[in-house]
């Protein structure tokens, strides 16, 4: 691709700073002064274009005597030309992001029904190679994290330990005792510094070692006795970790202009999930399951409405792709997707209420690959404006409700899982996709085909490469005991709703969710009183001697054994998993 260099693109962005900064610029192309010999040919809206809206102009450039395309990045309600890794609220000069058309014999990503133009912000250009470790991974929710205790965590079966230290900031190590490799994430918060149970060890801040009870007195630490530090970011109500050893990105770290919004609420969970992050992805990018699979769970989604939906990918780059979708019988209402590298899905729409105001709504999915056949989902539901009935709602009956969705899923994705590891051979020789229906899955695996060998491993549309190393420790008996010993977050308990079970909603969600713990604690102590009143009324009732006594005890008893049995059924909605009713049609 031509890039036009720093001084043939001043003449542009004299012309641009005076074209571009409204929308009534945007609409008149007349507006560019001839005088810079920059002249509008073409405009258009791309709809769905990283953290900002953005507008592409083609202009006719006589400096370069070529067609340049030039992205403009909405601010509020003005236009600015695009800013190399800016966000609302910071200055940074600009540098004019243009560029030549590419002739037809140059090579261009193309689609069935036409070229796909590549966008042209700084940190979205194809580089020459993918590595996965140049990414910033979602890790936790803020909000989540405890203050108390050391958290386990993985991506692509990297251990992870995640703490608070004694000033409260965020620590991240290597899951592992530079000693004899205990997990950190077993040992407990001392003082502000991470101990390893399994000698004693302490561990600042910065991953050094500032205790080995084992020394003798007066005797120096060595030196290697430190922890392996990552590199973490709290952005946004989400904790971010960079797994690479060069110095971070922060242009690549995932910035979400909704959240920004006034009056923007959101609800926000993670869920543990046992299949693979990409099947992740693709059920997530798959509308066309959701009237079918999720059958009036959701209050959008309804059998009958299944039909043909139409797809345009306007954006296709190494780092991921965006575009529409909609339904053929509704063709103006319009949902923009897009996924960026490595692992985040965005849906969002927006539409005018009965005042005229734009309202915002954002669905995010943040998937990170914990590891081979295993994925950590934060999901994060937002908009400017909630319904009556959504106000009124607990937050843990959302959660349970999200619950039920993925467990709709579960068995589908996890044995396409188990066929897509067993068969060993890219989805193209197994998917039979449909355009009407399946243009993102067929997308995504396509992106797995370019950015793939940067990956530990990978299936594509057309390619694969399958772990060199098996997934043995999880399933093997030390792996199992491990698993189940870990007081983190499960907090242990072999055999019980704590264990480790990933088809527990207990483990893949309430132990990630401080308020459906409490509230699960909560109903558990109401009911146990309850029952205890029960007991005592009863007995009461049966000691009076008065009629009207013995009536009233009774009907005092009744209710607080309904009053039980509503706090029981609330601790199994939390906890207990949705099991499909089949009907004949």
């Amino acid at each position: 691709m031509y890039q036009l260099s720093l001084i043939q693109s001043a003449g542009i962005t004299m012309a641009l700073s005076q074209a571009i900064l409204s929308d009534a610029s945007i609409a008149n192309p007349s507006n560019f002064a001839p005088q810079n010999s920059v002249s509008v040919l073409s405009r258009s809206l791309s709809l769905v274009q990283g953290r900002r809206p953005r507008k592409e102009l083609v202009v006719k450039c006589s400096a370069v005597e070529e067609n340049v395309r030039i992205v403009a990045s909405q601010r509020g309600r003005r236009w600015v030309p695009f800013t190399h890794g800016g966000k609302p609220g910071k200055d940074r000069a600009f540098t004019c992001s243009a560029t030549a058309e590419m002739s037809a014999s140059e090579s261009v990503q193309k689609e069935e029904d036409g070229n796909v133009l590549l966008p042209v912000g700084e940190e979205e250009k194809i580089v020459g190679k993918y590595d996965w470790r140049d990414e910033w991974y979602p890790l936790y929710l803020t909000e989540q994290v405890p203050d108390d205790a050391p958290l386990g965590l993985s991506v692509f079966d990297k251990q992870l330990v995640l703490y608070r230290d004694g000033e409260g900031v965020l620590r991240c190590y290597e899951d592992r005792c530079p000693h004899r490799l205990a997990k950190l994430s077993e040992g407990q918060l001392v003082d502000g510094k991470l101990e390893c149970l399994y000698h004693g060890w302490q561990f600042q801040g910065d991953g050094k070692c500032v205790k080995i009870p084992q020394l003798p007195e007066g005797a120096k630490i060595p030196r290697a006795a430190c922890a392996k530090t990552y590199e973490i970011r709290d952005s946004q109500g989400v904790i971010w970790v960079w797994m690479s050893d060069k110095k971070p990105n922060d242009l690549r770290l995932p910035w979400f202009e909704h959240y920004s919004r006034p009056g923007f609420h959101d609800v926000s969970t993670i869920h543990e999930l046992p299949y693979d992050h990409s099947i992740l992805l693709e059920n997530l990018m798959d509308p066309a399951h959701v009237p079918i699979s999720h059958d009036r769970t959701d209050w959008s989604a309804k059998r009958e409405d299944a039909q043909a939906l139409t797809f345009k990918v306007t954006h296709r780059t190494q780092r991921g792709f965006a575009g529409y979708w909609g339904k053929a019988k509704e063709p103006k209402l319009l949902n923009f997707l897009r996924f960026d590298a490595p692992c985040v899905l965005q849906n969002n729409r927006e539409f005018a209420d009965k005042n005229g105001v734009t309202q915002y709504f954002s669905a995010q999915f943040l998937c990170r690959p914990t590891g081979q056949g295993k994925s950590m989902l934060i999901v994060r539901f937002g908009a400017t404006v909630r319904s009556p009935l959504a106000k009124l709602l607990p937050k843990w009956y959302f959660h349970q409700n999200a619950g039920k969705v993925f467990e709709q899923d579960m068995g589908f994705l996890s044995s396409q899982n188990a066929v897509l590891m067993k068969e060993k051979v890219p989805t193209k020789q197994l998917y039979l996709n449909l355009r009407s229906s399946d243009t993102w899955v067929a997308e995504y695996r396509k992106w797995m085909d370019r950015a793939g060998p940067g990956m530990p491993y990978y299936i594509g549309h057309n390619s694969i490469s399958l772990p060199k190393e098996p997934a043995v420790l999880e399933h093997a008996p030390a792996g199992l005991v491990a698993g189940f010993s870990a007081s983190v977050p499960a907090k242990g308990g072999i055999g019980s709703i704590h264990a480790p079970n990933p088809i527990n909603r207990y483990f893949r969600h309430v132990v990630h969710c401080k308020g459906c713990r409490q509230v699960m604690k909560a109903f558990q102590a109401w009911k146990n009183a309850l029952y205890a009143i029960s007991i005592v009324l009863a007995a009461a009732a049966i000691l009076v001697s008065g009629r009207q006594w013995k009536a009233l005890l009774l009907l005092a008893t009744g209710f607080s054994l309904a009053g039980a049995y509503a706090c029981a059924s609330a601790v199994s909605l939390i906890t207990t998993n949705f099991i499909r009713h089949h009907r004949r049609l």
